[in-house]
Formats: structure tokens, sequence, C-alpha cells
């Protein structure tokens, strides 16, 4: 039987030796791509065995390095790390499907430093999963950084390298310049960076440094993309539609989010902010990317660059419902991890899959498609529910417990923003269903395309019934998100 800390080396070393595996079989495209979908399964059983032992209430452990004293690295697995491993080590696979599918269908070059970076990244996301404190945290952070460049500038063309000095500045910039000093602020007034439940600092400490510090981290985590530190999320775009699922569903956007969550639970404690914080600044900053973002949004006839967008406010759902400070809320902010991933990265699929198929990327064009792309259009329809909001989808699940927390605390702006939010998401998503599937194509003439390869088509089929099934039985992320607010109860 396996340790607790050979499984968590386990889970570190499986996408890392997978990336060397692609390197060598490079030459041998089938096995190349065996070996990857294999390595991803393999990952899923080892984070599957993990979870049981964090269902049954353990939070197992590893030092794996350590500098000096309070300077080391270390892994420790609690509820809201589990969550993100699952996501995280379930999407590698769906994405690697869809993956060998679009690379193919679209005869992209490069191929197998594609393969590698994206298994750097995912032992990078599953190193940021399971840190245990800020050093951990902020080293697989940048690995993470440095591991989807070259996949943001896959293409290697002006658009593909200019995107990549945009993603490369500004996510260096802010973790050099915020993220870090926080870091090391942190350490010299708590003595410390592990992650605590109840947290590191105290009420004694000057109000004022906390806020600031607050504010560091919020905007020294980049990929979180609070406005105006978002640029780099939609210039991105430019790279193939598997990396925008790796940077809106898998790893690198939630990877913002979670820390964010991460660190207002674990190292301020919401308890202590909603003490010492007289001004919720990070509420209304939240607030106003949501519906700022949504704007842009509505206003956008490129798809990706739609779905971009729709990214940067979803995302500040998750920071406004940690913001609330109320154990309810920060269930949903959890919670909107998980739904977003899954309705997300199954827009970007069928986004992928229809230009696959037909080189469209303007929503104007969409008029009729559902009725010759049926799979596809009929997953979009289903993400964009959840991502709107509505039953049965996993989004309703989250929006109504950061709803519920938002009337807990009778925060009125977050109840108003979620409100016209929502309208907002029904605004730019529900006309591309109408039009898909209601709307005859502008020029009149009957289109002959036809669904994209097997390959994507069934891994945005998969993603898409599952931000169903997560609405049905969300039995296991709800008792993560339970014991992770259960001593804030």
């Amino acid at each position: 039987m396996m340790t607790d800390q050979l499984l968590i080396i386990l889970a570190l070393c499986i996408p890392t030796v997978a990336a060397i595996l692609i390197a060598v079989t490079h030459n041998n495209v089938n096995l190349r791509e065996t070996g990857t979908l294999l390595s991803s399964v393999c990952l899923i059983f080892v984070v599957y065995n993990l979870l049981q032992i964090v269902l049954a209430g353990d939070q197992p452990q590893l030092f794996l390095l350590k500098f000096l004293p309070g300077l080391a690295i270390h892994f420790k697995i609690e509820p809201l790390g589990m969550l993100f491993a699952c996501i995280a080590s379930f999407l590698w696979l769906i994405n690697s499907i869809y993956s060998i599918g679009y690379m193919r269908g679209n005869n992209e070059k490069h191929q197998t430093r594609f393969y590698i970076c994206f298994a750097v990244a995912i032992a990078s996301t599953i190193g940021i999963a399971f840190s245990a404190n800020l050093i951990t945290l902020f080293i697989f952070y940048e690995a993470l950084t440095l591991s989807t460049y070259p996949l943001v500038t896959h293409k290697g063309s002006e658009d593909a390298m200019r995107a990549g000095r945009a993603y490369l500045g500004i996510l260096l910039s802010t973790s050099i310049c915020f993220f870090l000093p926080a870091i090391i602020w942190t350490s010299v007034l708590a003595g410390n960076t592990e992650f605590t439940s109840g947290g590191i600092l105290d009420n004694e400490m000057n109000h004022c440094v906390i806020f600031i510090l607050l504010m560091l981290f919020s905007y020294g985590i980049g990929k979180a993309a609070l406005m105006p530190m978002h640029r780099w999320l939609p210039a991105a775009m430019v790279a193939p539609t598997p990396v925008s699922a790796l940077l809106h569903a898998v790893a690198v956007v939630k990877a913002g989010v979670f820390s964010i969550v991460k660190i207002v639970t674990y190292i301020f404690s919401p308890a202590l902010l909603a003490e010492v914080v007289d001004f919720n600044l990070l509420l209304y900053l939240a607030g106003v990317t949501i519906i700022v973002a949504s704007i842009i949004a509505l206003q956008a006839d490129n798809l990706k660059r739609r779905l971009a967008y729709s990214t940067i406010s979803q995302l500040s759902y998750v920071i406004l419902a940690t913001a609330l400070l109320a154990p309810i809320s920060i269930m949903g902010a959890a919670l909107h991890i998980l739904a977003h991933a899954f309705g997300k990265i199954t827009l970007f699929f069928a986004a992928g899959s229809i230009y696959t198929a037909t080189k469209k990327t303007a929503v104007s064009e969409l008029d009729g498609i559902g009725k010759v792309m049926p799979w596809t259009m009929g997953a979009f329809a289903i993400a964009s529910l959840s991502m709107i909001g509505v039953p049965p989808t996993a989004g309703f699940l989250s929006k109504w417990y950061i709803l519920q927390g938002a009337f807990s605390v009778e925060s009125w702006f977050a109840i108003t923003v979620i409100i016209i939010s929502t309208l907002l998401n029904a605004g730019y998503f529900l006309p591309i269903v109408y039009a898909a599937f209601f709307k005859k194509p502008s020029d009149g003439k009957k289109l002959d395309y036809h669904e994209a390869p097997f390959a994507m088509v069934f891994a945005l089929t998969v993603t898409s019934i599952l931000t169903i099934v997560l609405f049905l039985f969300p039995e296991i992320p709800l008792q993560l998100v339970k014991m992770l607010v259960g001593n804030m109860i």
C-alpha cells in the first residue's frame, strides 16, 4: 500500500516524467500521444487515492527541501487544494484527448513541444494545489508562468510573440513587484509563511498594513486577472484552442483565484479581515471587474475574445465571493472554481471545433451552424447556461452559494453585481445559441460543414455532460468545501 508521502511525490512526478517520455518518443506520434494519455490516467488514479485520504479527515504532508528555518518547500493537502488537484488532473486527460484531434486536424507544428510544456504546466499546477506555504506556492506559480509561455507563443507569428511578451511581462512583473514583497513582508510580520487554519496574522497588527498586504497579494497574483492586470488574458487568445482551455479552465487562471482564496483563508483569515478592514476595496474591485468585463464581452464579435472577457468576469465572481468573508460565500467561491472549469473548457472546446471544421472565428458568422454541428453547439448551449447560472448546471450551484453569502452579510453591492452580470451573461451567450439553432445563414447558402474530429467532439460532450452531473451529484465537492470552512463556522 502506498504511503501518503509517496502519493504526493507521484502526483508531482507523473506529469514531470511524462514530459521526459514525450520528448524521448517525439519521432513516434502514436507512442507520444499514448504516453500523454496514460500519464494523465495515472495522475487521476494517484489524486483519487489522495482524495480518499482527505475525505477521511487527514491532511497528508511532505517536507521536500528545507533551506532555512521557516523557509522550505513543503506540501500539505487541505480540502481546497484537493479540489483544485482533482480539477487539474481530470481535465488534463480530457484536454489531451481533445488536443490530439485539434493538433492533427489543424496540422499544427511543434506538437511535441506543446505536449511537453502542457505536462510541465500540470506538474506546476499540482505543486500549487499542494503547497503548504507561500514560498512553495510562489515557486510553482512562477514555474507555471514559464512553462505556459511557449504555449502562448506556439504559432510563432508576430501576433503570438507580441501576446507572449504581454503574458510574460504582466505576470512576472506583478509577481516580482507585488507578490514576492508581500510574501517577504508576511514572513517578517508573522515569522513564517505556512498556510494555517485561522490565519497567521492577528488583529494586533497595524490595520493599514494588513490592508496593504491584501492589495499586494490581490494584484501580485496577476493570473487572477483582476482589472487592470487582465490584459494578458485576451492577448493570449492567439494561442491554439487547447492552450486557451489550459489558460482558462485547467491551470493558469484557476491557479490565480485559487491562490487568492487560499491566502485569504489561511494567511489572513476571513474573521481577521472582517474585523480590521473598514473599507472592503477588494469587493468593489471585483464587482467593477465583473461588470466591465461583461460589457466588453457583450460587444466582442470574435468568439474567443468574448470567451476571454467572460473568463475575466467569472474569475472575479470567485474574488467577490471570497471578499464577502462569509463561510457560505467562500464555499461558493471554491465551487465556482470547479463550475467555471468545466463550463469554460466546454466553451473553448466548442470554439476550437468550430474553427477546425469551418475556420470561422466570429460570432456573426455562426448563424445556422447548430444544424450541421449539433453536438458542438449543444455542448456550447449547456456550458452557456452554466456560465449564466441556470439549473440544472454546476454554475447555478456555485452562484447560489455566492448569492446566499451576499445576503448573509447584507452586501447589496454584491447582490446587485450578481444580478446585473447574470443578465449580461445571458446577453452575450444566448444570442449565439439562438443564432446557431434558429437563424439561417445570412448569405442564404446551405452550410456544408460537419462536426470536428471525433476526439474533439467526444471531449466537449464529456465536459458538457459533467456540468450537469456536478449539479445533480455535488456530494464530493460539497464535502470538500464544507471541510474548508469548517473551522470558520
